[in-house]
């Protein structure tokens, strides 16, 4: 099982109808199965997120987040791992609001040393 304890990540692609970008950073924190995130930046003022990963990597989590509207957001997200060349994770997701427009998207995300 990989193990997301301490890591560090950042967006490099999401759908228009998302709300994180390149300037986001994530930070993950792993106890057993449970996972949990902080992450800020762009037009996330703060937001967390909290879930289950698998014995394959595979993360399926919900977040909540304030954006710079100062408009809470929130849903639910399915992440897929990828171990780059150099060992680091890229996260390959598929995501859905849940609060006012219920909106799909998918976007990648991937570890910073």
């Amino acid at each position: 099982m990989l193990n997301f304890n301490g890591k560090k990540f950042v967006s490099i692609d999401n759908s228009s109808n998302g709300e994180v970008s390149s300037k986001t950073f994530f930070e993950y924190t792993q106890e057993g199965h449970i996972l949990s995130a902080s992450y800020s930046g762009g037009e996330i003022v703060k937001g967390t997120l909290i879930g289950i990963v698998d014995n394959k990597g595979n993360l399926n989590f919900k977040y909540n987040h304030v954006n710079t509207k100062n408009e809470i957001r929130g849903g639910q997200c399915y992440s897929t791992p990828e171990v780059l060349e150099d060992g680091r994770i890229r996260l390959h997701e598929k995501w859905k609001w849940q609060d006012r427009d219920q909106a799909e998207g998918t976007s990648v995300i991937e570890e910073v040393l």
